[in-house]
């Protein structure tokens, strides 16, 4: 892997200012950026959370007592640089609404009901070749006050940590042939049609699990002119 950033990864991530996204107005930087270069402290850190990630940690669907209500799916696939290798050792998290469209968080009061058995987060590392995988349920859909009518289509968050903690990255995964797709500001945020199609998982059914669940493949590029598109660019 190179140790040169490919700028060509810049054109894969979402415009700072995306003004049908309203929030990107007010956050949206207005003066040009200082560069921070990092420290030998900060690229030497200790690695963020790996150590605290406990098996079972990946299956959101055994977290509780019962079984989470919604349609049961594996997400997997692999976290790769910008040459198509797998990166191994990566704190890969997950965050997401549950099968009604709703958060456990106290800022979503939209009304849909909670489930007491699903919390809505988890979290793995990468093995050697790069490889994770999740048990979760399929999330909803759920409005979110953007304009008339604005709904998000059903996506699941995900956050890749490296080998010290400035090292993150965040994304989103959406699912095949949404048909909130074109009225999403936030999925169009990415000026690229190619890079939002990156953001798409893929329905997998070689690894579909029989009368238990069905499987999406999401393949996380770091950078390069493949790269995932992410949040924090």
């Amino acid at each position: 892997m190179t140790f040169i950033y490919p700028t060509g990864s810049n054109a894969a991530h979402p415009l700072p200012l995306s003004p049908d996204y309203k929030s990107s107005i007010k956050r949206a930087p207005n003066k040009p950026l200082i560069p921070m270069p990092h420290t030998l402290s900060e690229l030497t850190g200790p690695v963020y959370g790996h150590e605290t990630v406990r098996e079972g940690d990946n299956d959101l669907t055994t977290q509780h007592s019962g079984e989470p209500i919604g349609e049961r799916i594996i997400v997997h696939g692999h976290v790769r640089d910008e040459d198509g290798r797998g990166v191994p050792n990566s704190l890969v998290e997950i965050w997401q609404a549950n099968s009604c469209g709703r958060y456990v968080h106290v800022r979503d009061q939209h009304p849909a009901p909670l489930d007491p058995n699903f919390t809505g987060a988890g979290r793995t590392v990468s093995d050697a070749s790069g490889y994770y995988r999740f048990v979760t349920i399929k999330p909803g859909a759920y409005p979110w006050g953007n304009h008339h009518n604005a709904w998000r289509p059903a996506h699941i968050h995900l956050s890749v940590f490296g080998y010290s903690f400035v090292t993150r990255l965040v994304t989103q995964m959406y699912f095949p042939n949404d048909p909130l797709f074109p009225f999403d500001p936030i999925f169009n945020s990415v000026p690229d049609e190619k890079a939002r199609a990156r953001m798409v998982s893929s329905f997998d059914l070689e690894n579909t699990q029989p009368e238990w669940a069905l499987c999406y493949r999401f393949d996380i590029v770091l950078r390069g002119k493949n790269a995932t598109p992410m949040e924090n660019h």
